[in-house]
């Protein structure tokens, strides 16, 4: 039986974060649709610069795992990104202490992998009490099917399985505005 969960608040430009979770180098061979995962996050993360909404993104052990993609890391004058040691991005104070500067509470999270780091940190910030939002085109795992039980744990949790098209319209709410005319390059496609 699936639990119903109250239709979530409506993304708002001063609400929300974007978590951009260990898109790094290492992993490119071996996950699902990589490079899915790292158009689409550089979009949204194109997307979250454009209208000066915060960004965290982490390396999960960079030391035995490499850094971030080359094409994330670029679109940084100084790229500095969390490390952490737990799966969950939620599990390190660093994190913690950022998310929580940024005073928002409403988290998107896209990146690798959909079912551990991904899953991990929604249900860590879902019992924190955050409303999450999955970016279902960009993130994945090694094994398609693992992607599929991540989202499905994630949806169980009442986390929105949304794409990144969606995210970036519900966050601009209309048309026609200056912040529309600034990101209507990124909104095309998806």
């Amino acid at each position: 039986m699936t639990t119903a969960h109250p239709v979530p608040d409506r993304l708002e430009p001063a609400r929300c974060v974007l978590v951009v979770v260990d898109i790094q180098d290492r992993f490119r061979d071996l996950i699902h649709h990589m490079d899915e995962v790292v158009g689409n996050a550089t979009r949204l993360i194109r997307f979250f610069k454009t209208l000066d909404l915060p960004i965290l993104v982490t390396e999960h052990y960079p030391r035995g795992l490499g850094h971030t993609v080359p094409e994330i890391a670029a679109l940084w004058d100084e790229f500095l990104p969390l490390e952490k040691i737990h799966f969950s991005c939620a599990g390190d104070d660093g994190f913690n202490a950022a998310l929580e500067a940024t005073g928002r509470d409403q988290v998107i999270l896209c990146g690798i992998e959909t079912h551990v780091c991904i899953y991990q940190t929604a249900a860590d910030l879902r019992r924190a009490g955050k409303q999450v939002v999955v970016a279902a085109d960009a993130v994945s795992s090694g094994a398609k099917q693992n992607r599929k039980l991540g989202l499905k744990a994630m949806a169980a949790l009442g986390v929105q399985e949304l794409g990144s098209q969606m995210v970036m319209f519900e966050i601009l709410h209309r048309a026609g505005t200056e912040r529309f005319k600034a990101v209507a390059e990124l909104l095309r496609g998806s």
